[in-house]
């Protein structure tokens, strides 16, 4: 691929260019796909990290009838200038393309015509300037069961990023895992959730749960999250049993408010009023 360049704000349209000579055969039958402006068998491309690069890319037809492909990028987000091309008979067209380079990476520019049948041109990209490893760790979040959390790579480089989790609880430590690596391959401006299994946490607990992790080059990144375990079906049955013990005294309670004061015993000497005749 020619020097890096800025890509205009708008792509140039295709060109067509009638057959003098006849270009070696890339893939598919009667037309084939390559890089344009001479006999690359392949693109290339270098640039700064994140930079926006332009290259061109010839659908050649060299049967009696026209043909008409779609174009697209694989493994690479590439922009065409027409994704969908119509190509005379015995005529070639030079598509202009855009790619963004974020880090390392392979990938092909492909055609299809439309009987289904495919062509493709390799692509190697390579940002050039300086490795930069950093990432970040994001949206931590305490649940029943497991830890969930967002990685995102802030640098130039592929990581492979080593995992360490702690989490102390109101009598110390309750979570002390080493580090480990992960099963991930994190590109460039990627993010990435993540979830990390714990099972056998505290039933009942306040506890500070941290996320440290590392990466070759020097990436780290940190974040933390608390988090409450409270036996909730316990809680309840207890609760349960003192609003019956309450119910049950206050019943108690009524029943004996409800009950006929006892007449006091007559004593001696006491007063006594009485009625009827009296001889």
């Amino acid at each position: 691929m020619p020097s890096p360049v800025r890509v205009p704000a708008v792509l140039g349209l295709p060109l067509l260019v009638l057959l003098t000579a006849a270009p070696a055969a890339s893939a598919a039958d009667g037309w084939s796909l390559a890089p344009g402006g001479g006999s690359r068998p392949s693109f290339y491309a270098e640039g700064a990290p994140g930079a926006v690069l332009q290259d061109t890319v010839s659908v050649t037809n060299r049967s009696g009838r026209a043909v008409t492909v779609r174009l697209s990028g694989r493994g690479v987000r590439a922009v065409f200038a027409r994704s969908r091309v119509r190509v005379p008979a015995r005529t070639r067209a030079d598509i202009p393309f855009t790619v963004s380079a974020p880090g390392d990476r392979s990938g092909e520019i492909v055609a299809r015509d439309q009987d289904g049948r495919t062509a493709t041109a390799p692509l190697r990209l390579r940002a050039g300037g300086p490795e930069l490893s950093a990432l970040t760790v994001e949206q931590v979040a305490v649940h029943a069961d497991r830890i969930t959390y967002d990685l995102v790579n802030r640098g130039t480089t592929t990581l492979v990023p080593t995992l360490a989790v702690h989490a102390d609880g109101l009598l110390g430590p309750v979570l002390d895992r080493a580090p480990r690596t992960l099963p991930v391959r994190l590109a460039p401006g990627r993010r990435l959730r993540l979830t990390e299994p714990w099972r056998d946490h505290p039933a009942l607990d306040a506890v500070d749960v941290r996320l440290t992790v590392t990466a070759p080059g020097g990436a780290r990144g940190s974040a933390a999250a608390s988090a409450r375990f409270v036996p909730w079906s316990g809680v309840a049955g207890a609760a349960g049993a003192v609003t019956a013990g309450g119910a049950l005294l206050l019943v108690r309670l009524r029943r004996r408010g409800r009950r006929p004061a006892r007449e006091a015993p007559e004593h001696a000497g006491a007063d006594v009023e009485l009625t009827g005749a009296v001889r």
